[in-house]
């Protein structure tokens, strides 16, 4: 197992050199520039959502006992859709530090978010409850999107047609600034329950048996999961998938215990992202596509492969 766990932080380390390292070689003032503002910064930005839709789709998973489950399966990222829509469609001005769109987009996820944590503490909402009551909030809020992207003018439409794509490119670290507190709270609050997520993952008894407490556990685990993927969302926009495949690979290195599985989707969902997006600056010459593109390209088959594999079991 040790040396599984090299072999996975040594690729993962690899993949983010090999990834900063991509594209056309570098000379001079002007080379330096694009390095250390261009290349970098979208380097740590991929790492930090990666590895926080990772570490949220992974747990999410856990707590729901579904192989399935994703940070959109409780309605963060159509949240954070219909948020950031709103203030690109009422052409809301951004404050010095914070644009008004990620403003907007956090509240968008956390109220869908938290519509869903309601339900799952009422204590008699079953864990298939608590998924439905993520679907309806997802169709609600994605209904709503339709309806803004409908109404609004033509820049508006750009602007939002290129945001909801998914894209990591940055000019400078303010994005890292942004995503990172985010990003490490959500860290700390996942990874310190994986001991009561162990448990969880036995049954709701066992749990019980040791301690948890199953609806606080449930409750804590979706606000704590939609923090980071909100923050993502919100800047980066929606980028699908990251936490259901990124969750089953390390699966096949590390196993299924909850801590590694937490800690392993943790490592490599940076790398992965990161790795995807190299893919998406180099697939067309000259041109660069959406990172969200290629996580969807792989993504929807292997979402297809693993309801056929469900099925025949």
């Amino acid at each position: 197992m040790t040396r599984r766990w090299l072999l996975l932080i040594a690729a993962s380390l690899l993949l983010l050199v090999a990834a900063t390292l991509v594209g056309a070689p570098l000379e001079g003032e002007r080379g330096s520039f694009i390095f250390w503002q261009l290349r970098v910064p979208r380097v740590l930005v991929g790492a930090l959502v990666g590895s926080t839709l990772a570490l949220a789709g992974a747990a999410f998973q856990v707590l729901f006992g579904n192989p399935l489950a994703t940070p959109s399966t409780i309605g963060t990222t159509a949240g954070a859709t219909l948020g950031a829509l709103l203030s690109l469609t009422l052409d809301l001005e951004g404050a010095a530090t914070i644009p008004a769109s990620v403003l907007c987009a956090f509240a968008g996820a956390l109220i869908a978010s938290l519509l869903v944590a309601a339900v799952s503490s009422s204590g008699r909402a079953a864990v298939s409850d608590v998924l439905l009551a993520g679907i309806a909030v997802t169709l609600a809020a994605s209904a709503l999107a339709s309806g803004l992207t409908y109404v609004a003018d033509s820049r508006a439409l750009v602007a939002s047609a290129r945001w909801s794509l998914g894209q990591l490119p940055q000019v400078g670290y303010r994005g890292v600034g942004i995503i990172g507190p985010a990003a490490a709270v959500c860290a700390v609050l996942l990874l310190g329950s994986s001991r009561a997520l162990s448990s969880f993952a036995l049954g709701e008894e066992v749990a019980h048996a040791h301690g948890v407490a199953v609806r606080r556990l449930r409750l804590f685990i979706l606000i704590a999961g939609s923090l980071g993927v909100a923050a993502c969302v919100a800047w980066c926009g929606p980028i699908a998938f990251v936490g259901l495949l990124v969750p089953h690979l390390v699966r096949l290195v590390l196993g299924s215990n909850p801590t590694r599985l937490l800690v392993g989707s943790l490592i490599a969902g940076g790398a992965f992202l990161v790795t995807c997006d190299a893919i998406a600056r180099s697939v067309v010459p000259g041109r660069e596509l959406p990172v969200g593109v290629i996580t969807a390209a792989l993504g929807a088959p292997a979402l297809i492969f693993l309801i056929a594999r469900a099925r025949k079991r």
